[in-house]
């Protein structure tokens, strides 16, 4: 049983977003040849075995989680276009988690757009589903978007964690699943807490 999303707490939103790996984490991701919860495990454990930091890590684990938009309340059976999952998932996750984190998700679909700009390359790297969503976001960045992107005090973050976004997406991959990362999640949960009063 879900929990209300009026009723998620400092305290039981690192259960909730457990509770939605479990429930929905094998749903199809977007004609990738893995599921929603692979992608994400994926990412969160290549930054883990990178060494990267515990906001990079977490921010790989949950860049995604806006997709599960019926999860939050969001979705509509009306919808005709881009529900902006980014936006979705920032919007439950900013009132528990640090900026540089809930600025992963909500920018991880811009930060696309801006290496696309910025680094020509980097277009090799997509896959066939990411230029194909590419093209739904609006395409690479106009250099007016790239110039305000970049004053984003959280750009190298929100950019390792795209770069992680593309690698989280093989088939000969194992993982940990969620709960190995929820320490890690209340972690920064309670350091968003601290940092609040």
């Amino acid at each position: 049983m879900k929990p209300d999303i009026d009723e998620l707490t400092p305290q039981n939103i690192v259960a909730f977003l457990g509770s939605i790996f479990e429930r929905c984490g094998d749903e199809e991701y977007l004609g990738e040849p893995v599921t929603m919860g692979e992608h994400m495990l994926q990412g969160a454990t290549i930054a883990e075995q990178n060494g990267q930091p515990e906001e990079i890590i977490v921010g790989a684990l949950l860049h995604d989680i806006g997709h599960f938009t019926s999860e939050f309340g969001t979705f509509s059976m009306m919808d005709t276009k881009d529900r902006f999952h980014e936006e979705a998932g920032a919007e439950v996750l900013k009132q528990f988690l640090p900026s540089v984190i809930t600025d992963c998700v909500r920018y991880h679909v811009a930060a696309k757009r801006y290496l696309c700009a910025t680094k020509p390359e980097y277009f090799n790297r997509l896959s066939e589903a990411s230029v194909h969503s590419l093209n739904l976001q609006g395409g690479p960045m106009e250099p007016a978007e790239v110039a305000e992107f970049a004053t984003n005090p959280n750009l190298k973050q929100i950019i390792a964690v795209r770069y992680l976004d593309e690698a989280g997406k093989r088939t000969d991959m194992e993982t940990p699943d969620y709960w190995h990362f929820a320490p890690m999640v209340q972690r920064m949960v309670d350091r968003h807490v601290a940092s609040h009063n």
